[in-house]
């Protein structure tokens, strides 16, 4: 698919990204803006507290980059500020809760307007606390893949994960498609809830 073809899938589409302040977040949001100005809607979901801290967590995270100074630039700090509003809402929650704890009203209300989910929120420490990483980068796929499926209009549900999942195997390793039960090792599966007792395990220990 040519990247003309890409530009135009994106008219007129409501997208919900997670991962929106971390570095192919930032990236992707950029230019998703940049090339086609003509995206209906970009919800961009960040751990926060509430609205107002997600919004800040946004602006100054995200939007105050100098990688959106090509934009600024292109439509002047009126224009961009106007295409800011017009297309970035900003969401609070978290991709290790269910229905990546949104309220139920505003659930509904994304499920009747998102055309595409891309989820890239994670953590690639090496240090990460296992609890962390386990809510972020194991439920936040299991919890996005949950919704998606609420999403009446979906159209896409794309999962950005990290280079890390290509475990201990060496060499040229083509990206390819798994079908639904695969596993990029054989004969092995992990047991998400037995792992949550054992993260409620230890914690209840420490």
């Amino acid at each position: 698919m040519d990247a003309g073809a890409v530009a135009g899938f994106f008219r007129d589409k409501t997208i919900l990204v997670t991962g929106s302040t971390g570095f192919i977040g930032k990236l992707l949001v950029e230019k998703i803006l940049r090339v086609q100005p003509d995206v209906k809607k970009l919800y961009l979901l960040v751990r926060a507290p509430d609205a107002a801290s997600a919004e800040q967590r946004i602006q100054t995270q995200v939007l105050g980059n100098d990688l959106f100074n090509t934009l600024r630039e292109k439509h002047g700090l009126t224009g961009f500020l106007k295409l800011i509003d017009e297309k970035i809402v900003p969401l609070h929650g978290d991709v290790g809760v269910q229905n990546f704890g949104l309220d139920s009203s505003r659930l509904d209300a994304l499920c009747e307007e998102v055309d595409v989910i891309i989820n890239g929120a994670a953590t690639t420490s090496f240090y990460e606390r296992y609890d962390v990483g386990l809510a972020s980068n194991v439920l936040g796929a299991k919890y996005g893949c949950e919704l998606a499926k609420k999403c009446r209009n979906l159209k896409m549900l794309l999962h950005v994960s990290t280079a890390f999942v290509a475990g201990t195997r060496e060499g040229l390793l083509p990206e390819k498609a798994l079908q639904m039960g695969k596993t990029l090792r054989q004969g092995y599966h992990m047991d998400i809830e037995a792992e949550l007792q054992l993260v409620e395990m230890v914690k209840a220990e420490l």
